[in-house]
């Protein structure tokens, strides 16, 4: 059994979550859906222009680790430009920059942030 897959870390929630072909109804078209950490992941890489290993320092995750997501990113945004498919960007695994929190062992395993919570910066 696989380990379950660490928080990656997100600067910002993207503003838009749907993208669609132009002239085509909703209801005729396939979708791709998009995690929020891949679209981080194409945001840093190709729109930043940063390199791997500053964009997994910015994600906290492993070199390798970010290959992985950039690359799924990538196969699913070519997916639904070549086959005229919609993008819907939500769910993953993923933490927002300015919430991260240091809790202890207990409150890790919580579904909750307790109040005791200490902001860790980022």
């Amino acid at each position: 059994m696989p380990r379950p897959p660490k928080w990656r870390t997100v600067e910002q929630f993207p503003s838009c979550t749907y993208f669609k072909p132009a002239g085509i109804p909703l209801r005729e078209l396939g979708e791709v859906c998009l995690y929020v950490e891949e679209l981080e992941a194409l945001r840093l890489k190709d729109l930043a222009c940063l390199d791997q290993e500053a964009c997994a320092e910015r994600m906290k995750v492993a070199r390798t680790t970010f290959q992985r997501i950039l690359c799924a990113a990538r196969a699913k945004v070519a997916e639904a430009l070549v086959t005229g498919k919609a993008i819907r960007v939500e769910g993953g695994k993923y933490l927002l920059a300015e919430k991260l929190f240091e809790t202890t062992e207990e409150e890790n395993n919580q579904k909750q942030p307790s109040r005791r919570c200490r902001y860790r910066g980022g």
